[in-house]
């Protein structure tokens, strides 16, 4: 029995007959469905930071290189999962994040007019190159190496407003249920690519965004408790 790539036909056996089914038969079931959940949670990943964003009509606090940085890094790693041919439950979340985030940036141009000019190069210099990736219509060794870069370029997307958050000690408009999600879903991608057996590169960029998220997801936390102390105390 296969649905979606998944063949619950191991599983189902072994319970039928009353057993547990074996590691080697529930890992796998495992990984298929925590892919698939991180997919369908990915969908909605971003909403909340573009509603908070929306809300306030703000976006105070937030990196705008950072959040540039980040569309980059998903076109890259989407286009080198689809020309790998991984399956669609290990990268498919990579697809909706991708699209949130050209929204996100969008909106974050449309709250910081006036955009300078190297904003405007960037933003166009994006949309110039980004097809051709996707396309995987490069030279399959300066694929390999921008995907190795891409790692890069999610740690960098992450420092500017890890460090912002540190000068400002505050997080502005950034969503704890965005960072959260963002968290969570890198350390469950962890386990389902090496269940994959995606390459060690998908690995270690999952690793980074365990790092990086969870740096800024305690910094949440913590200006959050600090403004609230301080409330106390003029009270």
């Amino acid at each position: 029995m296969e649905y979606l790539g998944i063949d619950f036909s191991c599983a189902l056996g072994s319970l039928r007959h009353g057993k547990i089914p074996e590691k080697d038969c529930l890992l796998p079931l495992i990984s298929k469905l925590l892919g698939y959940c991180i997919v369908a949670a990915s969908t909605t990943v971003k909403l909340p930071q573009i509603l908070k964003i929306l809300k306030h009509g703000s976006v105070r606090g937030l990196s705008v290189v950072a959040f540039e940085l980040e569309v980059v890094g998903y076109t890259i790693a989407l286009a080198y999962c689809l020309h790998q041919g991984l399956p669609f439950s290990a990268y498919g979340e990579l697809a909706f994040l991708l699209v949130q985030a050209i929204i996100l940036v969008a909106i974050i141009y449309y709250y910081s007019q006036p955009l300078g000019v190297t904003t405007w190069i960037r933003a166009l210099l994006y949309c110039a190159v980004a097809p051709t990736i996707l396309a995987g219509q490069i030279d399959p060794i300066l694929f390999e190496a921008l995907y190795a870069s891409q790692h890069a370029i999610f740690l960098f997307a992450r420092i500017p407003q890890i460090w912002a958050n540190f000068s400002n000690k505050s997080t502005g408009e950034l969503s704890f249920l965005t960072c959260f999600m963002n968290f969570a879903g890198s350390i469950v991608r962890v386990f389902t690519s090496l269940q994959e057996k995606a390459p060690r590169s998908v690995v270690m960029g999952s690793a980074i965004g365990i790092a990086t998220n969870g740096t800024i997801l305690s910094q949440i936390l913590l200006y959050r408790n600090a403004r609230a102390t301080e409330e106390k105390k003029k009270k």
